[in-house]
């Protein structure tokens, strides 16, 4: 129960919650905490901030006060293993203690929303986290609430558990087969380090051996075959995946035994992405605007084959909503709708 008393007659009260002061453009945060005790000199500043009223919180047994109720809903839709914060203003974020890829249970998130007087607030399913990142963050909107309403979130919460999860990356061995008798030649520079090579090592992931080979299908079987007995978890394989005759890329992963999962995908840069896999070895297929655009379809494919995820056709259908890149002139992804 709460019970409403005049700021002036509060002297000696304990705040029952925090009291939020905005300054726009400036400030907005606790003026005064939850445990504060009012004293004289507060009472200008309290009445400054709109507080004319403070309330006195006496909890019945069926009632939780804002930070327990935040405290169990965290802990309820968590993977064992995430961070929480401190509770603040009520709110409490949920951060990944390791780099990884973001997995939501979006039905269940909704059912939780759909809740009265209940919020979880997360980023994207997908979304490639970095450690200390918050991923999510939950808050009750009233002060308090009752407690059968938290008891039968944490019921659905564990029929479905874990509600949000962060799946860790791998470290591959991966090969690399890059594609194209100008490059083989020399006509052209071999781009594939300053690109996707850097993309591999900042994922922590260690290149066993790179292979150059003309437009040749033969060649192209050879060397993915030679990276297979290297042992490498991850194959990739650039260029030469257009619609001109010289492009033999595809009919080159065919003929080393690949069983094709997909070839072209609903998004921009990249729609002649080829998946594939020779028996437990991924064989990502990728078109030459890797080398030429900041962000392509190798960024929204690459968390997923390092969180061991298996990546469907229906997969990549469905990243055809937000598929198509802007291009920015500063590119922020993945703080942008890319892929999301």
């Amino acid at each position: 129960m709460i019970k409403k008393i005049k700021v002036e007659d509060a002297l000696g009260m304990v705040l029952a919650h925090d009291l939020t002061r905005i300054t726009p453009g400036e400030f907005k945060g606790a003026a005064f905490k939850k445990g504060d005790v009012v004293k004289k000199e507060n009472i200008p500043q309290l009445l400054k901030i709109g507080k004319q009223f403070l309330y006195v919180l006496e909890l019945s047994d069926d009632e939780l006060h804002e930070d327990d109720a935040a405290k169990r809903i965290a802990a309820a839709i968590s993977q064992p293993g995430l961070d929480f914060s401190n509770p603040h203003e009520g709110k409490i974020n949920i951060i990944a203690t390791q780099a990884g890829l973001l997995k939501i249970d979006a039905g269940v998130l909704l059912q939780i929303n759909m809740m009265d007087k209940i919020i979880v607030a997360t980023l994207k399913n997908n979304f490639p986290c970095k450690k200390g990142e918050i991923i999510a963050a939950t808050r009750i909107i009233p002060l308090t609430i009752e407690t059968e309403r938290i008891e039968y979130l944490e019921k659905l919460a564990a029929q479905h558990h874990p509600v949000l999860s962060v799946k860790p990356y791998r470290s591959l061995k991966v090969g690399a087969v890059v594609t194209g008798s100008e490059v083989f030649n020399g006509l052209v520079n071999d781009e594939f380090g300053p690109s996707i090579g850097k993309k591999l090592t900042d994922a922590g992931c260690r290149l066993v051996k790179k292979v150059i080979v003309p437009d040749d299908e033969n060649r192209i079987a050879h060397a993915i075959l030679e990276l297979m007995g290297l042992g490498c978890d991850l194959i990739i394989t650039t260029g030469g995946l257009s619609v001109d005759p010289d492009d033999v890329t595809r009919k080159g992963v065919l003929k080393a035994g690949a069983n094709e999962i997909f070839y072209g995908s609903p998004v921009l840069p990249g729609a002649m992405l080829m998946i594939s896999k020779i028996e437990d070895t991924d064989i990502v297929s990728l078109p030459a605007c890797v080398f030429y655009y900041k962000k392509t379809v190798f960024d929204l494919i690459f968390p997923r084959v390092l969180a061991g995820e298996i990546i469907t056709k229906e997969d990549i259908a469905a990243m055809g909503h937000g598929g198509l890149c802007m291009n920015c002139e500063v590119c922020h992804y993945p703080v942008c709708f890319f892929g999301r």
